[in-house]
């Protein structure tokens, strides 16, 4: 008898690990499978947010004028740190490249008969300013714009594309002129132990560094460019405000003038705020103009 017991604890622990590893084995099972359901599920919502985030905001069913903001600086493009996480313009200011999407998608659109311009901008790029005018000027649909605060420098070139302009009695309009001043540092850095090391190919190639004093000869340079940039400026706004160059050139002496001065000078068209404009919209296309904005 006493020799069994030996055999029969021996069987007995073979069963029980038996058990424990089926036991052992089923809830890892559990918990590996439980797990795999759960980040499945987990990517098909993801999935399923990312596509409805990606999908076209409709447009308003009775949306017949498009509506564009140039509103702060006047810039060519958008640079990566213009963007947050969501990919939403951060930083005040309007690229040329987004005014000319928007002026361009109102071409492909039947249902939409017009395209209205918020301005309020101090001005900025030159280029930029010149790109939104021309897509402006090209639109098969009638552009209005109408400046709140300011349509100033590159701002008010822009806005001399459309074919209607107008301006509010507190607006800042013009500035037609053309500025590269900037802070001079050479003096400070002296004073702080600092100093420069030219190191260019050219006599001209690092002009404009304020880290080093300007030269009679590099400033008269840098003039002639803006004299060039200057007579280019009053020509534009000569042609599209059907003005003599000649009138142009007595206002444009960098200042800006309020919204009267403006449409005594020919800048602008007519005195008004939204309201005014959403009601020359509505004569204009014949049907009561209900504006979608498109940034």
């Amino acid at each position: 008898m006493w020799q069994k017991i030996p055999k029969i604890l021996k069987s007995s622990f073979n069963v029980i690990s038996i058990i424990l590893i089926i036991a052992l084995w089923s809830g890892i099972s559990y918990y590996v499978i439980s797990n795999i359901s759960k980040i499945s599920s987990s990517v098909a919502n993801n999935t399923t947010t990312d596509t409805s985030n990606t999908e076209e905001p409709s447009e308003p069913e009775n949306c017949n004028v498009y509506g564009i903001n140039l509103h702060g600086d006047v810039v060519t493009y958008n640079s990566n740190d213009a963007y947050n996480d969501q990919y939403d313009v951060i930083l005040d200011q309007t690229s040329a490249d987004d005014i000319i999407w928007a002026v361009n998608e109102a071409q492909d659109n039947d249902k939409i008969k017009a395209i209205v311009v918020e301005i309020d901008s101090y001005g900025g790029s030159g280029v930029a300013g010149e790109e939104m005018m021309t897509a402006f000027k090209q639109s098969k649909k009638p552009v209005i714009a109408f400046i709140r605060n300011a349509g100033l420098s590159a701002a008010y070139l822009a806005a001399t594309g459309a074919e209607t302009i107008f301006a509010s009695n507190f607006s800042d309009v013009g500035s037609i002129g053309v500025t590269m001043s900037y802070l001079q540092e050479a003096e400070k850095n002296t004073k702080e132990g600092l100093s420069y090391v030219n190191l260019s190919s050219g006599a001209y190639k690092d002009t404009g560094n304020p880290a080093r004093t300007l030269s009679e000869d590099e400033k008269q340079l840098i003039m002639r460019d803006i004299k060039i940039g200057h007579d280019y400026f009053v020509k534009l706004v000569s042609e599209n405000r059907n003005l003599s160059i000649e009138t142009v050139k007595k206002i444009a002496d960098g200042s800006s003038m309020m919204g009267e001065a403006a449409l005594r000078n020919g800048l602008i068209d007519k005195i008004g705020i939204y309201p005014d404009v959403v009601d020359f919209l509505s004569d204009k296309i014949g049907t009561p103009a209900d504006i979608c904005w498109k940034n």
